[in-house]
């Protein structure tokens, strides 16, 4: 059976259509003036009293400006007045605005973590987190970022062992009171991520926050 075979002109528009395609769902950081998907963006709109507002779902109404999601890039912004020029008006920007945008994000990840410990994806402990690599359904570990190096030194060899080069992510953005107030427990240092859903979510929640705080050094990581 013969196949029709597109002229070269058919071909090239839809290729240029393709490229259409993907430059629509591009942005343009304010800062760079580089492009990017939306996904590694934060969106600003202006508010009711002109102030700008951090759009972090993409979803508010009104015309909004692109900053690349990284809490230098949007202090740039906020000290070059990129987003006055921007919107083409005064706006109130505050001067922590890369700060508060953190905390965000933060509370957005641990929302999650909640979520996924009401799923039954999460347990906590050494010893079940032990257990849980040696189980081998694991989607993550976590450790404190302010807990003691020798547990996760024990744990990171365990994963290796049970996993190889193909061991689960391991997050270290969050305290112990953090992840304590987020499971509702005592003394969290040391939790597992079981697969599901729930899991997944919280780590692609961190994943946005490690890129967000990946111009400074020493607060933690996602590996």
């Amino acid at each position: 059976m013969n196949e029709t075979v597109p002229a070269a002109s058919d071909a090239e528009s839809l290729s240029d259509r393709g490229a259409s395609e993907r430059n629509a769902s591009e942005r343009t950081c304010i800062v760079t003036r580089t492009k990017g998907e939306p996904a590694t963006m934060i969106r600003f709109v202006v508010g009711p009293e002109k102030q700008v507002v951090p759009d972090l779902r993409h979803k508010l109404p009104g015309r909004g400006v692109w900053v690349t999601a990284q809490a230098e890039k949007v202090a740039e912004a906020v000290k070059r007045k990129a987003f006055a020029r921007s919107f083409r008006t005064e706006v109130v920007v505050p001067a922590d605005l890369a700060a508060e945008i953190e905390v965000l994000l933060t509370k957005d990840c641990l929302q999650a973590l909640s979520l996924a410990n009401k799923a039954g994806q999460v347990v906590t402990g050494f010893a079940k987190v032990e257990a849980a690599i040696e189980k081998g359904k694991l989607a993550g570990r976590l450790d404190a970022s302010d807990g003691g190096l020798d547990g996760s030194r024990k744990l990171a060899q365990a994963s290796r062992r049970r996993f190889g080069t193909g061991a689960p992510h391991r997050v270290n953005l969050f305290t112990s009171m953090q992840l304590s107030l987020a499971l509702g427990l005592a003394n969290v240092v040391h939790a597992a991520l079981i697969d599901g859903t729930a899991a997944a979510a919280f780590l692609s929640r961190c994943r946005k926050l490690e890129f967000y705080r990946s111009d400074a050094a020493g607060v933690g990581d996602i590996e």
